[in-house]
């Protein structure tokens, strides 16, 4: 249903509302709520952020799915250039997925200087090449598994076995939304599948049900039975809403249970989406230039622009975490960054489809004002090898997982801008310099959204969990 051209629902228009079932009884409900939630929704955070003052509002974050070359990219290394076509020199073979250790393999794609940072980048990303003087890269990263799977369940929350809650959902859990007609915290999985893991990427773990992540589409039905198939007549459905409200109420003083109360918000939240949703996922709205600069209309960027510029319009909107991923489901042909084969194919083609995308974010962001207090990540679960994965003493045109040195960049609010920190080796193999974890990284990802990662907890089986575990430190040095 589409609302009049007031903006405003009449008598006519309401009650026709209310026919559509879920969002009509809903939304009903909501404005005689008869003590539904009287014996209240556990699960509220003990010590409460913001535990100091918050440079960030709120984030998006860019998952690269599979695995990004940082040697290729980002770390630029001459000294792998003059080495290539040699055999790496280590004191132990290293420690790789596959086992196939190449020779050393030279970028695919060359490497400039860029803005005023001088900053080096390949020209695999040209638009994002000239937002370098707006991010802070770190160099330094490294991870503890290069299997995709608990590595992606370790990037996004902090373990590498799956049931823990994923940075989004404590951050759901900790700061709440700024907007009731929207979830808090928002996924935009790729057109082409799901990452590695599926939607264990954004489960709320053990925390309460209604921390986990709420998938949107970017084209196409934005969330799947949002709105019923037919219609229902009016006064049947507020009679049967008002009895299962009843029922509902009954059962929570009575027992209390985490997955009726998160469901039950779920529904009321369902009926403010029914609203809200076609009015944040219209991006035909959008100015024809603003368009064009996300890519849409385009072949190779119509899908992640139309993601990226769906996120600045629910980021707009008061979504406080928004999780996009780049790159799908692992098969053949690889449709993520997993460069096994071929670097050249495989990066390229991903590049394609979300440089100019991401760069129009943050240029959006930035000429918005929105850029002073959000944060933007932009992270894989690992790297690859210098070296090419094939036999001994071959020169192969793919490479390998890497865990023990890679690249991610970060933007925005209290961050020092054109910033490089910690560094690889001469190769670009292994984290030598200010060696950050995921443990560093999630801490300070924290702390820019004033939440100390010690002091957000949840007691669950007898130990006070938290997203960076036991251990964590935040990486000082790159904020302002």
């Amino acid at each position: 249903m589409s609302l009049p051209a007031s903006g405003f629902l009449g008598r006519r228009e309401f009650l026709s509302f209310a026919s559509h079932g879920l969002g009509g009884a809903a939304l009903l409900s909501l404005l005689d709520r008869q003590g539904l939630l009287a014996a209240g929704v556990p699960g509220e955070a003990d010590d409460p952020p913001p535990h100091h003052p918050p440079r960030a509002k709120r984030a998006i974050h860019i998952y690269a799915c599979g695995g990004f070359s940082q040697v290729d990219t980002f770390d630029y290394k001459p000294e792998l250039i003059r080495l290539h076509g040699k055999s790496l020199t280590a004191e132990e073979r290293p420690d790789v997925f596959f086992g196939q250790v190449g020779l050393l393999r030279q970028p695919d794609w060359e490497f400039h200087q860029h803005g005023q940072s001088g900053k080096w980048v390949s020209t695999l990303f040209p638009h994002l090449a000239g937002m370098v003087d707006d991010l802070t890269f770190i160099h330094s990263m490294y991870a503890e598994t290069s299997n995709h799977t608990p590595a992606t369940f370790q990037a996004n929350t902090g373990f590498r076995l799956n049931g823990f809650p994923t940075m989004g959902a404590w951050l759901s859990y900790g700061l709440g939304n700024e907007t009731e007609d929207l979830p808090t915290y928002v996924v935009i999985p790729d057109v082409r599948g799901l990452p590695a893991g599926g939607s264990i990427n954004w489960s709320n773990g053990f925390l309460p049900a209604r921390h986990q992540g709420v998938t949107m589409r970017s084209q196409g039905q934005a969330i799947a039975d949002l709105v019923p198939a037919r219609e229902i007549a009016p006064e049947t459905e507020i009679a049967s809403r008002k009895f299962l409200a009843e029922i509902n109420r009954r059962h929570l003083e009575d027992r209390g249970h985490d997955d009726l109360a998160a469901r039950m918000r779920a529904y009321e939240l369902a009926a403010r989406m029914q609203l809200a949703v076609p009015e944040v996922t219209a991006l035909d709205r959008e100015t024809a230039a603003t368009q064009a600069a996300y890519g849409l209309g385009q072949p190779a960027t119509n899908d992640f622009g139309r993601s990226c510029l769906l996120a600045r319009r629910l980021l707009e909107q008061g979504v406080r975490f928004v999780q996009l991923f780049a790159g799908g489901a692992f098969g053949s042909p690889r449709i993520n960054w997993d460069g096994h084969e071929n670097m050249q194919q495989n990066h390229g083609q991903e590049a394609a489809r979300c440089d100019q995308p991401l760069a129009a974010l943050l240029r959006d962001l930035k000429e918005r004002g929105m850029l002073e207090d959000t944060l933007v990540i932009f992270t894989s679960e690992f790297g690859r090898t210098p070296f090419a994965q094939s036999a001994d003493g071959v020169l192969g045109t793919g490479r390998d997982h890497n865990q023990a040195g890679f690249t991610v960049w970060m933007a925005g609010a209290g961050l020092k801008p054109g910033m490089s920190y910690g560094a690889t080796d001469d190769v670009g193999y292994r984290a030598v310099e200010n060696r950050t974890s995921w443990y560093d990284f999630h801490a300070t990802v924290l702390h820019l959204l004033g939440i100390n990662h010690e002091r957000l907890t949840f007691y669950h089986n007898g130990i006070r969990r938290r997203l960076t575990n036991v251990h964590g430190e935040v990486v000082r040095e790159i904020l302002t």
